[in-house]
């Protein structure tokens, strides 16, 4: 049995380091991950490519391969992008991970919340461009005849966890300046 005073226990248990860190987190980033997969898998079973299925009078679900990055920025270079993204992807994903690990799960659980929805997201497009070569989009809102780039899981979940960063730094600032 360890002793609950004795610092040195603490730092030699595995789980009470994690536990006091973003990577509390971490999970966030898998069910994003799962879901991702899952709703990709059931897209592709189910929608024929570039075939528009109406949702809603803004919005259809078109399924798409994206072998660039957003709006399908290089999409057509040769093919040299997809080792790029990747080893992008893993640069980041490990940078955002070290992150987390370094944040304190109570008082920065916000910043780690956003870093794990973008890990997630990241990472959810990284597993199409290893396993298939592009990234699955089937989410395509349009405006008459303007259209917004397809999208899915992943990059909703990037776009949220950049908007929950936004909105942890804008609450630090704001706590910075009540303070001066």
């Amino acid at each position: 049995m360890s002793d609950a005073n004795d610092p040195g226990a603490a730092a030699l248990s595995p789980t009470s380091s994690r536990e006091g860190s973003g990577l509390r987190w971490l999970p966030v980033a898998g069910a994003v991950i799962v879901l991702d997969q899952i709703v990709k898998a059931w897209v592709v079973a189910e929608l024929k490519p570039y075939q528009p299925h109406h949702i809603l009078p803004v919005l259809d679900f078109n399924l798409m391969f994206n072998t660039g990055a957003a709006w399908s920025f290089l999409a057509d270079a040769s093919g040299w992008q997809r080792g790029a993204f990747i080893a992008l992807a893993s640069f980041v994903s490990i940078a955002i991970v070290v992150w987390m690990s370094r944040l304190k799960s109570r008082s920065q659980g916000l910043l780690a919340c956003s870093l794990a929805f973008i890990l997630g997201g990241a990472l959810g497009n990284m597993i199409d461009r290893v396993r298939l070569g592009h990234v699955v989009d089937f989410i395509f809102p349009h405006w008459n005849n303007h259209f917004f780039p397809a999208f899915n899981v992943a990059d909703s979940s990037i776009t949220i966890g950049a908007a929950l960063l936004l909105l942890d730094a804008l609450r630090d600032s704001r706590r910075g300046s009540s303070n001066t």
